[in-house]
């Protein structure tokens, strides 16, 4: 939520957070996990780099995006994950924006 216009809102039995009506996560119910929606180099390299607790998200026999199990996993690398889906359905000016305000303020 900390991430600009970010909304909270249900999806199907999950809970989603969208960026401007896009869905960049979702949080199924009773679950140690999240689905994260990032492109498909973001997905190749997480899973190669943290196969201990990243796997595809097939939905209706294709990948979406990612499984990423949060007993196993870093929180700096999931907030990197999420920031990377967000970046990915933010409109580009807005994206582009935040990444200079963030560079700025490192």
């Amino acid at each position: 939520m900390a991430l600009p216009e970010v909304t909270e809102e249900p999806h199907h039995q999950s809970i989603s957070f969208r960026v401007r009506g896009k869905i960049f996560v979702t949080v199924p119910p009773k679950d140690d996990c999240i689905h994260v929606f990032v492109n498909e180099t973001a997905r190749e390299q997480a899973i190669a780099l943290y196969p201990s607790f990243v796997e595809k998200l097939f939905w209706g026999g294709k990948v979406w995006g990612i499984r990423v199990i949060l007993s196993a996993g870093t929180s700096s690398v999931v907030k990197g994950l999420i920031r990377s889906a967000w970046a990915t359905k933010a409109p580009k000016l807005l994206a582009a924006s935040y990444q200079t305000k963030s560079e700025s303020e490192a």
